[in-house]
């Protein structure tokens, strides 16, 4: 049985229970605190990084080493393109999810939620200001590049270029900072099509609850 330690607020591994259900593969969430103190999760993940992941024997942490090794053993259905070009398109839109839009919104997310939630702490509105002040420039960045409603990011089909740009946009939504459809039209229209999807919106609603609880 696979095995995800973590919890899909965390937006790494919302990607990847998102990817396990597009594949169509049974797992295990095993639920992990802040900080991380369950043993099997910190020999997997010695920084205490979500998500940690167990397949079998073989065993890794990082949502995109996980994704990678998930499409390489799991291939049905792709999704990680395998053309030169939207692979490395791929990969971009990878690496932006994880460390532009997901990092930028967890300055939001982290001192509105984390802090005052689970770690019993003052957020720092400060920090909180200056993550949404770095917004606009996302969105208008997004805004340029992603497709028509219906479409994908990279070669007409889902693919993890998706699934890691619209992930951490769960987490703003979270914090009420949706995508305003009047000044990001585009934008607005193509993230409920991926938002949208089963694989997105069965942990979105058990996220919602638990929040709401």
């Amino acid at each position: 049985m696979i095995k995800v330690y973590g919890s899909t607020l965390s937006p790494f591994v919302r990607k990847v229970v998102v990817v396990l259900a597009e594949k169509g593969l049974d797992y295990d969430l095993i639920p992990s605190g802040l900080p991380a103190r369950d043993p099997d999760f910190l020999s997997i993940s010695p920084f205490g990084k979500m998500p940690a992941f167990r397949d079998g024997d073989f065993a890794i942490s990082d949502s995109s080493a996980i994704i990678h090794y998930l499409d390489a053993k799991y291939p049905e259905p792709r999704l990680i393109p395998q053309a030169p070009e939207d692979l490395g398109r791929a990969v971009w839109y990878d690496e932006f999810g994880d460390t532009i839009v997901a990092l930028t919104g967890g300055k939001v997310f982290f001192n509105r939620v984390v802090a005052p939630r689970f770690l019993k702490q003052a957020g720092n509105e400060d920090v909180v200001q200056q993550g949404i002040a770095e917004l606009p420039r996302l969105f208008d960045y997004l805004e340029g590049v992603v497709p028509e409603a219906g479409g994908f990011l990279v070669g007409g089909a889902l693919s993890l270029a998706d699934i890691a740009v619209a992930s951490p946009f769960v987490n703003l939504s979270h914090c009420a900072l949706d995508v305003d459809c009047a000044t990001h039209p585009r934008l607005g229209a193509w993230l409920p099509t991926i938002l949208s999807r089963p694989s997105f919106a069965a942990p979105i609603a058990e996220e919602k609850a638990f929040l709401a609880a």
